[in-house]
């Protein structure tokens, strides 16, 4: 172990229970993007965090929900951007809770509380891995109620923190876009990552897009006896017939060239898939799959991610309450979403999805796009994987795995292509964190192995 990785350990060691005590305080305050529920006093909360940490801080309103940047100089030339988002999703179902989600509890070793995990507590540790590469002198202004020593980071940072991701990021790409000169840098580190069940750390090349749209059918202006079904058109069916055409049985998307633009996987992603452990046995226990899609099995379950998808969300139509009510359903809406792969594009599938229906018969189908975000892939060569997965190594003591693409979407492209640099995840998360459900939390040891991880990446990024 090097002097300068000492000092980030002692230092991270000895402060812990501080920075457990800002997550708790970020934790404590609600910011549900969805219903805005303390959003605007969160973002507060952020500013005041990352001045409180030597960092010059600007608040940016015009975009949704207010975006959070603090920059700090350093010796290198080069400059790390760090993104966050200060959102969390609704609590609901709220009786599924041991604790109260916006009182944060430790027990057992672990702390619980609404977005904790993703993305509060994260935030956090990157605010004290840039404390444990400052040196000694940083440590006395930060327990004095000093300024940090800005000059003592070995390169320059940047932090992003949006309040809207939980809800698509409808607004950071014009954020970007406008402020690409105050956002220069040379790579990003993203949320998420984390260890896997057995210790590994994990981070992932890239995400994919997403389309997401609601199809809606309104036949008549209110629901009718059922007794009139021989006669009277049922939107509920209509929909359903709609949808059929979308999928085939065998999960390929039925929309004319929808796979235009879709690359498969390259020799180096199959490589790194057959890398990974193989997750089969693992899913059936953590979510009763009996079986899985086209009766997948062994690792061909995560090269299909590299498959796009159409995933029904949600169907609301008629009756669904107890009993009996004979109706025919006036109105139905569907939610869909599309999972969408390099090189897909969300506004030209927008279109081929509307020119589909109406080819189909069903110019009648309303089609309202709800949230879009582009796929994004970094290499497996580039430097900052290799220091990612190095330092990853480091901390944990086993090999770094690495995922080709992550099944979800992120807003990463919105800074990847206007700013040219790759970005990359590492985080605190474990593979029973319960992002987005109930009894949401993180381990106190991969907080603080989370810190380490980032102070290092910090380091070994200026040289």
């Amino acid at each position: 172990m090097t002097d300068i990785t000492t000092q980030i350990d002692t230092h991270l060691t000895s402060n812990l229970t501080r920075y457990i005590q800002e997550t708790v305080r970020l934790c404590a305050q609600p910011s549900i993007s969805a219903t805005g529920q303390g959003v605007v006093d969160c973002s507060q909360i952020v500013a005041a965090l990352l001045e409180e940490h030597g960092l010059q801080v600007q608040t940016f309103t015009g975009y949704g929900n207010p975006i959070v940047l603090g920059k700090c100089p350093g010796k290198s030339a080069k400059t790390l951007l760090f993104y966050n988002h200060y959102d969390v999703q609704p609590v609901e179902p709220l009786e599924l809770w041991t604790s109260p989600p916006f009182e944060p509890v430790e027990r057992d070793g672990k702390l619980y509380a609404r977005g904790v995990a993703d993305d509060k507590g994260e935030f956090i540790a990157r605010l004290a891995a840039l404390d444990a590469v400052c040196g000694k002198e940083h440590r006395k202004a930060a327990h004095g109620g000093g300024r940090l020593n800005t000059t003592e980071l070995p390169c320059s940072v940047l932090f992003v923190l949006e309040g809207e991701e939980e809800v698509g990021s409808p607004h950071i790409a014009r954020f970007v876009k406008d402020h690409v000169k105050e956002l220069t840098c040379h790579g990003a580190v993203w949320e998420g990552g984390g260890i896997d069940p057995e210790g590994h750390p994990g981070m992932t090349l890239g995400y994919r897009g997403i389309l997401y749209v609601e199809l809606a059918v309104e036949l008549m202006n209110r629901d009718a006896h059922s007794g009139g079904a021989h006669s009277l058109p049922n939107a509920a069916w209509r929909l359903h017939r709609a949808l059929g055409t979308l999928k085939g049985t065998d999960e390929r998307i039925l929309i004319p060239g929808f796979y235009d633009h879709a690359l498969p996987p390259s020799t180096k992603d199959l490589e790194l898939f057959e890398a990974l452990p193989d997750r089969e046995a693992w899913l059936r226990q953590q979510l009763g799959v009996k079986t899985f899609v086209n009766e997948m099995h062994g690792r061909d379950l995560q090269k299909a991610v590299f498959n796009p998808t159409c995933n029904i969300d949600g169907l609301t139509a008629g009756y669904q309450g107890a009993g009996m009510k004979t109706v025919i359903p006036a109105k139905a809406t569907a939610k869909v979403d599309f999972r969408l792969v390099p090189d897909q594009d969300p506004d030209d599938l927008f279109m081929k999805l509307r020119s589909h229906l109406d080819t189909q018969g069903f110019s009648d189908v309303k089609v309202t796009r709800l949230g879009a975000m582009w796929p994004y892939k970094a290499s497996a060569d580039d430097p900052l994987v290799a220091l990612t997965v190095r330092t990853g190594e480091e901390v944990y003591g086993k090999k770094s795995l690495i995922d080709a693409l992550g099944g979800g979407s992120s807003p990463a492209y919105a800074f990847a292509k206007p700013l040219g640099i790759s970005v990359v995840d590492a985080g605190i998360g474990y593979w029973d964190s319960r992002g987005h459900a109930p009894d949401e939390n993180i381990r106190i040891q991969d907080f603080l192995n989370g810190a380490r991880h980032l102070a290092r990446i910090l380091e070994g990024f200026s040289m």
